[in-house]
């Protein structure tokens, strides 16, 4: 029998996260295959990923459609298609995220890149995401830009699950670490 690297990984105190979330692996039941039997413990996620698997994808159409037939701002419709896979993969992670004592079990999504120097933007967009998102194992991700930090700080203050991203020197992981 293939020995499992993830799975030895895991011995060694290692969460694997997956980088990618689109809506055929949580409809194929890939993503739970992945969780129950390989080893993912959480998924990040961003827009550029969801773009990828939005683009091209025929198994958002028919959402895309309703919120066109509803008048729904272009935003709101990619909020509507995002937020609907952000929370089924939270719900496929929940096992992960109990077993763990909630040290694992995430799923991460990225506040809207053209904020990142705007503090109450990043404030607001955390707050609005983890109450629409609805799921206790959602991980609202800002970036670690010097606006970034305050809302990091307050977000986290308030119960949000925050993941910090954009971190490219030992002085930015330094700050967040602080802001933390």
């Amino acid at each position: 029998m293939a020995t499992n690297h993830l799975l030895e990984i895991k011995q060694h105190g290692q969460s694997i996260w997956m980088d990618n979330l689109s809506r055929e692996v949580i409809q194929s039941g890939e993503l739970k295959d992945l969780v129950e039997n390989q080893g993912v413990c959480g998924i990040t996620s961003n827009p550029a990923i969801f773009e990828k698997a939005i683009a091209n994808n025929a198994m958002y159409d028919a959402d895309i459609e309703a919120g066109i037939r509803a008048g729904l701002p272009t935003y709101k419709i990619y909020e509507s298609l995002i937020f609907a896979d952000i929370r089924n993969a939270c719900d496929i992670l929940r096992p992960v995220y109990e077993a763990s004592n909630r040290l694992d079990g995430y799923v991460s999504i990225e506040v809207p890149p053209t904020i990142a120097h705007d503090t109450e933007a990043s404030i607001a967009e955390a707050r609005r995401y983890f109450q629409e998102i609805g799921r206790e194992n959602v991980m609202v991700k800002i970036p670690g830009t010097v606006a970034g930090l305050p809302a990091v700080e307050q977000a986290i203050a308030e119960g949000i699950n925050i993941n910090t991203t954009l971190l490219f020197s030992v002085n930015s992981y330094i700050n967040t670490a602080e802001a933390y």
